[in-house]
Order: C-alpha cells, then sequence, then structure tokens
C-alpha cells in the first residue's frame, strides 16, 4: 500500500454530496449515542499533505455531535515543558476517555514525519519510533479503543493552487505560512518518508487509509463512511465490543 495506489481523480457531483452528507452525518450521531452509552473510547487521527482538507473532513464530522463528547488536538511542535520527556507522553495526556471521542489533527507520526524529514531528531530515534508507535497502537486497540488512521493525498500542482488560494484570500491567509512553504520544497522527502510509514505502520489491528483530498467533498464522504462502517461492525459484533478488545 502506498500513495500510487491513491485514485486522485476521484470525484462527488455537488446535489449527491449534499444529499449524502447530511444522511451520513445522522447515522454516525445515532450511532455516535451508541458508543457513548458502552463507553467506547474513540481515535480519529488525521495525517496528510498540508493544505489538503484535513481540518474541513474534521469539522463536517463533529458539527451535527454534542461538543462535550469530542476533543479535537490540533498538534503543532512540542512545549520545552514537553521536549523533556518522551514524545509519546504528551498523546497519553490527550487520550480520550470512555465513551468519548479524540480527534487529532497531526499526531504522533510526526516522530518519523516532521522530525525525521527537518532532522529535529537523531536517524536512530524515528527509526527506533516505527516500533514504538507500533506498540503504542496496539496497547490502545487490545484495551478497547477504536482507532482509525487517515491520510489525505494530494497532488503537489493541487497543493500549490490551495496555497496561492490561501494567499489571495484574507479569509484564508492565517492558514497559510512560510512554513508551508518551506515544507513544499521538501516534498520529495516528505514522500519518501511517508511511504515508509505507511509501509511499518499498516497493521490489521490498526489499519492506514488513504483518502484522496484533490476534491475536498470527495474526501468528506470517503472518510464519513469508512467511520460509519467501523460504527455498524462493532454493533454487529456486539454492543460495545471491538474486534481486538471489549471495554467492561
Amino acid at each position: 500500500m502506498g500513495l500510487a495506489d491513491v485514485d486522485l481523480t476521484a470525484r462527488i457531483p455537488e446535489r449527491e454530496y449534499q444529499q449524502k452528507l447530511l444522511k451520513l452525518q445522522l447515522e454516525l450521531l445515532e450511532y455516535q449515542f451508541q458508543m457513548i452509552e458502552e463507553k467506547v473510547p474513540i481515535i480519529l487521527l488525521f495525517e496528510g499533505w498540508d493544505a489538503a482538507g484535513k481540518g474541513g473532513v474534521i469539522r463536517r464530522i463533529t458539527e451535527q455531535f454534542d461538543p462535550r463528547t469530542y476533543h479535537v488536538h490540533p498538534i503543532g511542535a512540542p512545549s520545552p515543558e514537553e521536549m523533556r520527556h518522551h514524545y509519546l507522553r504528551r498523546f497519553w495526556l490527550r487520550l480520550p476517555r470512555a465513551g468519548e471521542m479524540g480527534i487529532f489533527d497531526r499526531s504522533w507520526y510526526g516522530r518519523v514525519l516532521v522530525e525525521r524529514v527537518e532532522k529535529l531528531c537523531p536517524k536512530e530515534a524515528w527509526k527506533r519510533a516505527y516500533g514504538e508507535i507500533n506498540d503504542f497502537e496496539k496497547m490502545l486497540v487490545n484495551d478497547g479503543t477504536l482507532l482509525i488512521k487517515f491520510f489525505l493525498h494530494i497532488t503537489k500542482e493541487e497543493q500549490l493552487r490551495r496555497f496561492k488560494d490561501r494567499e489571495s484570500n484574507p479569509y484564508k491567509r492565517w492558514k497559510i505560512t512560510k512554513e508551508d512553504w518551506r515544507n513544499r520544497e521538501k516534498w520529495d522527502d516528505y514522500r519518501e518518508a511517508i511511504e515508509e510509514m505507511l509501509a511499518k505502520t499498516h497493521k490489521d489491528y490498526a489499519h492506514w487509509y488513504l483518502i484522496s483530498g484533490e476534491q475536498k467533498k470527495w474526501a468528506r464522504i470517503q472518510v464519513l463512511e469508512i467511520i460509519l462502517e467501523h460504527y455498524k461492525r462493532i454493533f454487529k459484533q456486539g454492543k460495545g465490543c471491538i474486534p481486538s478488545g471489549c471495554r467492561t
């Protein structure tokens, strides 16, 4: 599995998008109540290229939810205090409680992506991180957490178009920074890091879902459908029970 497997030509018509979006949001809301009642902790993890549409997807997931039942964690650079500890510690502190949803906009995969490419940690540290991350995720899943990992993929050309749109639009200008442009210059390095991340951390207990973000509306529908599929699978197997564990 790799980025070359993503169909970047996928599109959805506007009318179909609106119909599916409302239907999926209602179904997700109904299942969300059951997940709360059965005390299933949920982690939705989003990685992807800058401007791939992660924020828009997250907004469509949560806009009909009770805001008391979920937390969105936009992950940036660690603070000086956080850097004193193991890199996973700050994520442990953000894990959802039973019956809550934690949404990570960027995640612990920064260790093998930005920290690798920007040389913010030694090579042996990010190489070691693949095993640490796999063990971390396996512990979560074995304890009954529903973990769903998404990577949003776009072309370099589409990213450039979105960057320019953000620069020219006063309502979007806050979304673009010098760091975004600097990261873009290292596209090939990031792609290499992404491919290795996917190869080494795509596991039976923690799949990666590669989503085409070339059309943002397509990406939103795909993500919602995948989440709903997981919810239905859980309750088909038995209330409160997920494939690798059952919370009591």
